[in-house]
């Protein structure tokens, strides 16, 4: 229950460089701008197409794999792609987030953002969720641990702690090496355990780094024709790769959520593993990149609240078990899987709308100014 919730919240994009790493919803709203008076400031930089696009069809395919998981077990085919999706699609969040974290300096203000944007979603959502699953796992005597993520949330408190060292790998010589090393060493440790989701925090990092040293026209490369001609022939080797290790349970090295000896291997896979296993998702995400459409398409604005269909879509997936959704055989044949992502994939389009964000703004992306002091306010402070 709390290692396989995969998923992300994503950070606003720009078709110029990066400035400030926020959720992706978090964008000033027009009562901001308004409160804020009038300004000399250069007009707010628009937002690319290219990077709202990502951000919908990996949340799209965040949905997808979660339906997936109560079919794997009585479809190989479900398995493979299953293990195809999850080594690419968390890893292709994480880089989007950390190159729009390029900008985090530690300021008083991008704080406060980070405070507002993803702290506090995943103070409220943890409460919410273990609330909830007291009743869908039948675990009523579970406890509110804001240590120990649950579910969905661990993604907030790994984002909260990678954009906090942010500066720390700017600052750095060869931080990508430096962060790989990290990642293996955590592989090596099974004491880590689970708070914060310290393991995930420290595996996931190589992909965190790499945002933040990737440029602008590091992903034009990717978005070439010859790319996206390349990409189809590279996706089908991976799933014929995905379906021949199927039945060995290969999907779980891509949680990054266990050491290797707790995954039933010996401690020195975990650093092969590791090495292994960021060079196959850095291609997988390059294919998935150069299929992402760069213009404007009828789900463009839905990228911008990927964090409303990822937090949200939790819930509708923990009411499966308690309604018995999968119970019906014909589920688990090729139609009803096929009908289970079609009915994945609207769900998290519709909580990625217009209404749901009016609903769920004040616990998704709360402003809680009261909270904050003001520019001179109890002391010096910066502005």
């Amino acid at each position: 229950m709390r290692q396989e919730g995969i998923g992300q919240a994503t950070l606003p994009s720009s078709s110029t460089e990066p400035t400030q790493a926020e959720p992706p919803q978090a964008q000033p709203t027009q009562a901001e701008r308004t409160q804020a008076g009038p300004t000399h400031a250069a007009p707010a930089k628009k937002r690319d197409a290219f990077f709202d696009n990502a951000k919908y069809l990996a949340i799209l395919l965040v949905a997808v794999g979660h339906a997936w998981e109560p079919l794997r077990d009585g479809s190989r085919t479900v398995t493979a792609l299953y293990t195809l999706v999850y080594a690419f699609h968390m890893p292709a969040f994480i880089i989007i987030s950390g190159h729009f974290s390029r900008g985090f300096d530690g300021s008083p203000q991008r704080v406060k953002r980070l405070i507002t944007g993803v702290a506090v979603p995943y103070v409220v959502f943890e409460v919410a969720y273990t609330l909830v699953t007291r009743w869908t796992d039948d675990a009523p005597e579970r406890d509110i641990s804001l240590l120990d993520p649950l579910y969905l949330t661990w993604f907030l408190a790994a984002l909260f702690i990678w954009r906090l060292t942010a500066p720390v790998w700017r600052l750095v010589r060869r931080p990508l090496p430096l962060a790989l090393a990290v990642a293996m060493l955590a592989t090596l440790s099974s004491a880590i355990g689970k708070d914060l989701a310290l393991q995930r925090v420290l595996q996931f990092l190589p992909y965190f780094v790499l945002g933040l040293l990737l440029r602008p026209e590091h992903f034009r490369l990717v978005r070439r024709r010859a790319v996206r001609v390349l990409a189809v022939p590279v996706f089908a080797a991976a799933l014929a790769v995905a379906y021949w290790a199927a039945p060995h349970g290969a999907y779980r090295w891509f949680f990054h959520d266990d050491s290797a000896v707790q995954l039933g291997a010996p401690a020195w896979y975990g650093p092969v593993m590791t090495l292994a296993g960021f060079g196959c998702s850095l291609v997988l995400v390059a294919c998935f990149l150069a299929w992402v459409p760069g213009r404007h398409t009828w789900f463009t604005a839905l990228g911008a609240a990927t964090l409303y269909g990822y937090l949200l879509h939790g819930f509708v997936k923990q009411a499966a078990g308690p309604a018995h959704w999968y119970d019906h055989p014909w589920i688990h044949q090729p139609l009803g899987a096929l009908a289970v992502t079609l009915v994945a994939a609207l769900t998290v389009t519709l909580l990625c709308t217009s209404p749901v964000r009016r609903v769920f703004r004040y616990v998704v992306e709360p402003r809680a100014e009261w909270a904050f002091r003001r520019n001179g306010e109890g002391g010096r402070t910066a502005a």
